[in-house]
């Protein structure tokens, strides 16, 4: 659950920005060309996206025959937005190479691009990006019409019908990202991966990025969000903290090396936590006499609230909490913005799973403890 809201999948989109300095075009002027056939009434609108917001450059005139030519000062690769009669929307990425785009309104299907090797990886992006889109959509639909008559379970295989849609859209973006080779292009397809559980990809691609096009400032700030979330990347010893118990002890996240254990942040509050507790509940009485513990860490706000949700799901792991909502110093920490959130530790403290829950959290723990 997000601070105010639940959905099951939510598709971010890295936006688009200007790079920095790089190789340039000996007269550093790209051309767009074009034809529009069947156009509607309207304009077509040329737009660069910087590091804040997309600016619009200048608006295109038409010939009567449908033509459009436009002449752009393309120092450093950029990506643009060219909006053709505020009903078409077509991504360019420019440097070194002139592009022409045509396109029929008859005819969904008829959008061409030539030139510009690195705008036609762009195309493969967008089309993963629509597809995907689409079957969130699908899943999204089915979801809130299962809570609404209330429906348990379809809303579980609606879960694990979301769960496994991600990790397929994962591995297809992995694929199209290793099939464009040094495209600058490849930087738009990030924001399409789950910087948590894809962290080591990313932070490659950005290293290889990085070497292609030095002092970029996306790959700069990539490599600096990278950066902060390297200490909670797979492989890595989970940073420490301590919490009391409702009672008042306190306990440390390294008192309990030794034993494979989850770090589950839910609150009372949360609806998704609490219909995933009996799952939690199962699976810890099945494993908990092989090595298995788990510390939950909850983000009320109230003792009452979170006392009284333990007694009602039969919490018997230990439980901790500042009741500091979003702003629990763990919560802070593990860069928590959505519950139900979980870290999966080995005996050694490093972190050996993210957000494991439902079938993924059995298989996960079946793997560990069942070989």
């Amino acid at each position: 659950m997000k601070k105010y809201m639940f959905g099951i999948i939510l598709v971010s989109f890295l936006g688009f920005f200007s790079c920095g300095e790089g190789e340039n075009q000996a007269d550093g002027k790209v051309m767009v060309t074009g034809k529009v056939e069947n156009a509607p009434e309207g304009f077509i609108i040329l737009s660069q996206f910087t590091e804040s917001r997309p600016i619009v450059l200048d608006t295109l005139d038409l010939s009567n025959s449908g033509e459009f030519s436009y002449e752009i000062e393309v120092e450093v690769p950029t990506f643009y937005d060219l909006n053709l009669f505020g009903q078409k929307s077509v991504r360019l990425a420019l440097f070194k190479e002139n592009v022409s785009v045509s396109y029929d309104f008859e005819n969904t299907e008829s959008l061409t691009i030539e030139g510009s090797k690195d705008t036609q990886e762009m195309v493969k992006i967008e089309t993963l990006m629509s597809d995907y889109q689409a079957k969130v959509n699908k899943l999204n639909e089915a979801y809130y019409e299962a809570m609404s008559s209330n429906n348990t379970q379809s809303i579980k295989q609606i879960q694990v019908d979301a769960l496994s849609l991600e990790s397929e859209q994962s591995k297809a973006v992995k694929e199209t990202i290793n099939s464009m080779g040094s495209s600058f292009a490849t930087l738009a397809a990030v924001g399409l991966l789950n910087t948590k559980n894809d962290f080591q990809f990313i932070d490659s691609l950005a290293e290889k990025l990085d070497k292609n096009y030095p002092e970029n400032k996306m790959i700069i700030q990539l490599r600096q969000q990278l950066d902060e979330m390297r200490a909670l990347s797979m492989g890595q010893v989970a940073p420490d903290f301590e919490l009391p118990t409702p009672e008042g002890q306190v306990i440390k996240l390294s008192d309990l090396r030794g034993k494979y254990v989850m770090i589950d942040f839910w609150a009372a509050w949360c609806k998704p936590c609490r219909e995933e507790n009996p799952n939690v509940v199962r699976l810890y009485n099945t494993y908990k006499d092989q090595g298995f513990e788990i510390l939950g860490v909850s983000l009320d706000r109230t003792k009452e609230a979170w006392v009284g949700a333990i007694a009602e799901d039969g919490l018997t792991w230990p439980q901790v909490s500042d009741l500091g909502y979003f702003n629990s110093a763990p919560a802070l920490l593990y860069q928590i913005e959505a519950i139900p959130a979980t870290y999966l530790l080995d005996p050694e403290g490093k972190i050996i799973g993210k957000d494991l829950r439902g079938p993924s959290l059995e298989n996960k723990l079946s793997e560990i403890f069942e070989k």
